[in-house]
């Protein structure tokens, strides 16, 4: 009996998922560093250690902190069990963040891919739920006062915050509800919606016909066999020991167990959410929770279906001009930022200047302002001095608000001290 045309084509997909053939400049190293590939390991390490952990852990608000120290103190490699899972899902963070990046500088997110593009924010929204649903399944200190200050976070969205901070934390407050929530989502439905994702990436990569390279026009062709499984199968290898190495060495972290009656001073979201703590800090919650974010990933939604005849797939930075517009982005970003963050702590006071002003307009509207007009005036800059497209100026936009934030975390989680004090 003949396969339909639908039939072929997921028996291609189930069978293997590179070609016979690939393009001889898709596979350099240097054009995507193999961080899609690093990001589906890690992945799949992550699924393996979890299962394992699983025969250990207890899910509940007496047994969690116990069954970890149990783990790590009477079970043979327990320890190094816990580590590889700890490192490799903070590990997964980053990568996936810089594919995203990759993906977007390489303009990689144009015409037949920018459904796949959808599917990767997707896939980031993914990974970070994961990797915070997972942070508070050891109970302790550290984990627990970081994902009440993030469930607290939701309560100031408009209208559902407080429900939806509720839903999620199954009540008023993080409790033993919470834990079994985001054990399961952690361990059963989050996996699930990861693997669902990650099968659709990669075949609509294959569909659009792998890698986007900057000379279309170049279409030396190599054997997938042994020119890109050989590099794979190094970067695998060569990754999986960095990573047994480094969970010998450094432990991950846990503190004592988990005191709803002692808050740790200061009390900080986990690393990769301090950008939005320090953002409270500067902001009403308001906008900094639900506007501004809203606003960001609205755009990051818009960006591929943007037309323009100078979008140059598989290009770096789009053009030369769009590589120095980019510098220039990231120079002004880190200058701007920080300044904003000074004098936010030590200068700009508009709520003691007008007391009688609504929070929203003194908190949230004047900042607003003041991070917008400085930044519209660096566009026009841009536009005057290298002439920059439309393209370029996307480029630059998402540069800056990255840098931007990026420079807020590193604030947010190494220069704030007791009182979330600048400096102290």
């Amino acid at each position: 009996m003949s396969e339909t045309g639908s039939q072929k084509a997921i028996t291609k997909f189930l069978l293997h998922l590179h070609p016979t053939k690939v393009n001889a400049q898709a596979i350099k190293y240097s054009r995507t560093f193999g961080l899609g590939g690093i990001a589906a390991l890690l992945f799949v390490l992550l699924f393996i250690t979890g299962m394992l952990l699983r025969f250990a852990y207890v899910p509940s608000e007496k047994g969690a902190y116990d069954s970890i120290i149990y783990l790590q103190e009477n079970i043979l490699f327990g320890q190094l069990l816990r580590n590889m899972h700890y490192w490799c899902g903070m590990l997964l963070v980053i990568v996936s963040f810089l594919h995203v990046i990759r993906v977007f500088y390489s303009q990689s997110i144009y015409f037949e891919r920018r459904k796949n593009w959808l599917y990767g924010l997707g896939l980031m929204f993914l990974v970070i739920a994961s990797n915070f649903t997972g942070y508070l399944l050891p109970w302790d200190q550290l984990a627990y006062w970081a994902v009440t200050i993030m469930t607290n976070m939701l309560s100031y969205i408009p209208l559902i915050g407080d429900s939806l901070a509720n839903l999620v934390r199954g009540g008023t407050e993080v409790n033993e509800g919470t834990l079994l929530r985001f054990y399961h989502f952690h361990t059963g439905l989050l996996p699930l919606l990861m693997v669902f994702f990650m099968s659709i990436h990669f075949w609509l990569v294959r569909k659009a016909k792998g890698v986007t390279v900057a000379d279309s026009s170049k279409k030396e062709m190599v054997k997938t066999h042994p020119e890109l499984v050989y590099k794979e199968v190094v970067v695998a290898l060569s990754l999986i020991l960095i990573l047994i190495v480094f969970s010998m060495v450094i432990d991950a972290p846990l503190l004592e167990k988990a005191n709803p009656l002692v808050s740790p001073n200061p009390s900080k979201a986990p690393w990769y959410f301090m950008g939005f703590q320090e953002l409270l800090l500067h902001m009403h919650p308001g906008f900094g929770i639900f506007i501004v974010p809203v606003l960001v990933t609205a755009f990051l939604i818009y960006i591929p279906f943007i037309k323009g005849t100078e979008i140059h797939v598989g290009v770096w930075f789009n053009s030369l001009n769009g590589k120095r517009i980019t510098l220039w982005s990231i120079a002004f970003s880190i200058i701007f930022t920080f300044s904003i963050i000074i004098a936010n702590e030590y200068f700009l006071k508009f709520q003691e200047w007008m007391p009688n002003w609504h929070v929203l307009i003194t908190t949230g509207l004047f900042p607003l302002i003041i991070y917008t007009i400085p930044t519209y005036g660096f566009i026009l800059f841009l536009t005057k001095k290298f002439k920059a497209t439309k393209i370029e100026l996307i480029i630059s936009l998402i540069t800056l608000l990255l840098t931007a934030y990026i420079v807020m975390t590193i604030v947010g989680s190494l220069m704030r001290g007791e009182g979330m004090v600048l400096f102290s």
